[in-house]
């Protein structure tokens, strides 16, 4: 649990990673986020269950990881110290290859969304001042005032459907800067059956992160 000056109401997340958060007004109660809890007990559960299923789904990766819908093979390879791509395989050096594989992924999110990023502004008629790629781990996306894009590189471990819902989204907050019918009017008219993609991302969220990738022994998140 934590108070913060900014909240104006309880609210309450489960984060892969944190467990179940409480996010209370300052001046708050206590017994408010026992309440909040009480009532959110069922859907609790279900994300609980939702994260430790996605634990064991990149558990079982093995050696391979998802991307873009597909799966890349790993590769290790004594004396290497970057991850380099050859078709489905991903050479990667040897023991534990988690940092070099994120280095790809990250280089591999900017040349895969930025263009896409600037396709969907200008089918938009709007123009993006810049296109950033960070490590979001649960908000995927986001526009600010200045046309600033952001994107989360774990959405190359995503399906590529789902990857171009996210730009479509963050994209159309250029032309509106909220949630407004007239903003989900935009995004369907330019990805149809947005629907899909988004319930995929928030059932699938937890399993977009990268296992400790050792050469032996079973894999465990990060």
């Amino acid at each position: 649990m934590r108070r913060s000056d900014r909240a104006r109401r309880v609210r309450v997340t489960v984060d892969p990673e944190r467990g179940v958060q409480v996010t209370l007004p300052r001046r708050a109660p206590l017994r408010e986020a026992a309440a909040a809890v009480a009532e959110l007990r069922p859907w609790i559960e279900r994300r609980l269950a939702e994260v430790e299923a996605a634990r064991a789904q990149v558990a079982e990766r093995g050696d391979a990881i998802p991307y873009l819908g597909g799966t890349l093979r790993l590769v290790r390879e004594p004396g290497r110290t970057r991850a380099h791509r050859r078709g489905d395989a991903l050479h990667v050096p040897e023991g534990d290859s988690a940092a070099a594989v994120e280095r790809w992924l990250r280089r591999a999110a900017r040349e895969e969304i930025t263009p896409r990023a600037h396709r969907a502004a200008a089918a938009l008629g709007a123009e993006v001042s810049r296109v950033t790629i960070r490590d979001g781990r649960t908000r995927w996306g986001s526009c600010s005032s200045r046309g600033t894009l952001s994107f989360s590189w774990r959405l190359v471990m995503a399906p590529e459907a789902v990857l171009d819902y996210v730009v479509w989204h963050e994209a159309c907050h250029l032309r509106h800067m909220d949630h407004s019918p007239r903003f989900w009017a935009l995004v369907e008219r330019h990805c149809p059956g947005y629907e899909e993609p988004r319930r995929w991302l928030r059932r699938n969220a937890a399993a977009l992160r990268l296992a400790v990738l050792t050469p032996t022994g079973p894999a465990t998140t990060r």
